[in-house]
């Protein structure tokens, strides 16, 4: 066997968590951009009868890791539906801005 076939072991990354970032930030709405260098993907809440939301969390990526996340995504999809049925989809693209509940009133 030649030099140029043996596969070369990746040196393992550790990988740390602070307890912040741990406890996640729940979003409900992911917005995507992109430019000819880089993908912007922002995480949005949006909360019952409220006409403004904020972006609770922005990633940018390359568009090579953005390539990555979606084969991720799309794996880790399929195992779910594997093991817990299919997701199903809305017919709406976006979730009603009341959420089905009745309008607040004062």
């Amino acid at each position: 066997m030649s030099k140029d076939n043996i596969v070369q072991p990746q040196p393992a990354i550790n990988i740390e968590i602070s307890e912040e970032v741990a406890e996640g930030i729940y979003s409900n709405l992911a917005i995507i951009s992109h430019s000819n260098a880089e993908f912007v993907v922002d995480f949005i809440r949006l909360m019952p009868n409220l006409p403004k939301a904020k972006v609770k969390s922005r990633i940018v990526l390359t568009p090579q890791h953005a390539k990555r996340l979606l084969y991720a995504l799309r794996d880790n999809v399929q195992k779910f539906e594997m093991q817990f049925g299919k997701i199903e989809e809305p017919d709406q693209p976006l979730p009603p801005m009341n959420f089905g509940a009745p309008v607040a009133q004062a």
